[in-house]
């Protein structure tokens, strides 16, 4: 009897620090709004729908991504615009990066009011002169020939290039970065009728055709007009998560957008 009572004594303490262990939770799931720049984006709810603050669809993300969602840096996004540039080259993008809650930035070379394709104007918040550090730099499509043949745009540009953590092109804005000199040795893409010209005037390029969009790790390029939106949400998805940018997809309603349907080359 002795005997038995001494071991049960031995396993008590180790089965009592076998059961007392706390159990590990999966990361939970809550649901909140795209960032619209109001106090609801601190709020997480535990079931999908509409927030009741700003009309937003909710959307799914982790407790864990939602927090570093609230810690992140606010990102500020530069957007270089030039006379004869293609509405919706740049009017898409911005509507994206606007939903993610980034703060988006025109500039151009003066103040002058920029004309874009057709009809629109557009007044820039900036000119090389005092425009702000930014995060990310974007260069859009249209005659690029007036951009890559101004010295003192191109080295402003450049300057940027060296500056920023992320640089994108819609469209032929290609032939601006080629100019600058950072699509040397990368792959690329561009609007479909000016495939063969950016390959003829950049060699040191691999540019392909029927591609919505291609990333090399800091720089996408993404082929013309609509395809730009499919290329800001890619990079919404690389600084936020995929279920952040399936919600700022949803929101702005395009429901053409596929994940992933680009060639990413690198992560980073």
């Amino acid at each position: 009897m002795k005997k038995i009572l001494i071991v049960l004594l031995l396993i008590l303490p180790a089965s009592v620090a076998l059961f007392a262990q706390p159990l590990v939770k999966a990361d939970s799931m809550v649901y909140v709004c795209p960032p619209c720049g109001g106090g609801c984006d601190e709020i997480q709810f535990d079931k999908p729908g509409i927030c009741p603050h700003c009309g937003m669809q909710l959307i799914k993300i982790s407790l864990t991504d939602f927090k570093k969602q609230l810690a992140a840096k606010p990102i500020t996004i530069c957007f270089y615009l030039q006379d004869g540039v293609e509405v919706l080259d740049f009017a898409g993008p911005m509507e994206v990066f606007i939903t993610a809650g980034f703060n988006v930035i025109t500039v151009s070379k003066t103040y002058k009011p920029i004309r874009s394709k057709t009809v629109l104007f557009i007044t820039p918040d900036y000119t090389i002169q005092d425009a702000p550090k930014s995060d990310i730099l974007v260069v859009f499509g249209g005659p690029t020939q007036p951009t890559t043949d101004d010295p003192e745009v191109m080295t402003w540009i450049k300057g940027q290039i060296s500056q920023v953590k992320y640089v994108m092109s819609v469209c032929t804005g290609a032939f601006i970065l080629g100019k600058a000199g950072i699509l040397d040795n990368l792959t690329a893409t561009t609007f479909h009728t000016a495939i063969d010209d950016l390959a003829k005037a950049y060699p040191k390029t691999k540019v392909l055709a029927n591609t919505r969009f291609v990333d090399n790790g800091t720089v996408i390029t993404t082929a013309g007009i609509s395809a730009g939106i499919d290329g800001a949400l890619h990079l919404v998805e690389k600084l936020r998560g995929l279920e952040y940018a399936k919600g700022v997809a949803a929101f702005i309603e395009y429901d053409k957008w596929v994940p992933d349907n680009g060639l990413v080359i690198a992560k980073q």
